[in-house]
């Protein structure tokens, strides 16, 4: 006779909020400079700002912060089109997200640029790397990206990332207490993304085996990675 064999818990996928506001932002060392620009608005040292980072580091947040203030409309770097510019720029306010090396129309932002000079509108965008090491055939577009200011977030520091795990857990409704944030912080890669990415696992496996969130299925989790 066969043992009988537990079904396995699934865990699904379910939505989770995270909150976008300027109060919910995690502020430090690493994002002083980012943050000081987006309270510093309309004083900007030139209407279309760079704003870069790693995945995770608040570019995002720190975007629709500003699109809140600004009255700014939001559009992806990918589904940016030449015919689609001036629609974009109707609110004098642009944020264009995720701009990355291949995944672009270059005609399109270098009509930005210009129209957004023209009309002396305000433009945000963020990338993960710095537009200006882009393979960008358009010579006038390259000298535009290189001549646009860049203001970067850096890695966190010990009490940021710490502040960071606790937010994404949060965000998650997930309830851990400083003894699995603590061993978190010292045996994960100090980034944004190795934060989220343990959050997420940990979320996940949680709820699969149908177990509290400690520190002993964290450990037992990190091994297993």
């Amino acid at each position: 006779m066969s043992g009988r064999v537990e079904p396995r818990q699934l865990a699904l996928a379910l939505p989770h909020s995270e909150s976008l506001t300027r109060d919910n932002f995690l502020e430090g060392p690493a994002n002083a400079a980012a943050l000081a620009l987006i309270d510093s608005w309309p004083e900007w040292p030139n209407r279309i700002m760079l704003l870069v980072g790693p995945e995770g580091s608040g570019k995002s947040h720190l975007a629709a912060i500003w699109a809140e203030q600004a009255g700014a409309r939001s559009t992806s770097a990918h589904l940016l089109s030449a015919s689609f510019v001036p629609d974009a720029l109707a609110t004098g306010a642009l944020v264009v997200e995720d701009l990355n090396s291949s995944e672009f129309e270059e005609r399109a932002l270098f009509h930005l640029i210009n129209l957004a000079r023209e009309d002396e509108a305000f433009v945000l965008i963020t990338a993960r790397e710095a537009p200006s090491a882009f393979p960008v055939e358009l010579r006038d577009l390259r000298s535009r990206l290189r001549a646009l200011p860049t203001i970067s977030l850096l890695p966190p520091d010990d009490q940021l990332f710490r502040s960071l795990i606790v937010k994404f857990c949060a965000d998650r409704q997930m309830a851990v207490d400083e003894n699995v944030v603590g061993y978190l912080a010292t045996r994960i890669e100090r980034s944004y993304a190795a934060a989220m990415r343990a959050v997420a696992i940990l979320d996940t496996e949680a709820l699969r085996l149908g177990r509290p969130v400690t520190r002993a299925l964290a450990a037992e989790l990190l091994r297993k990675m």
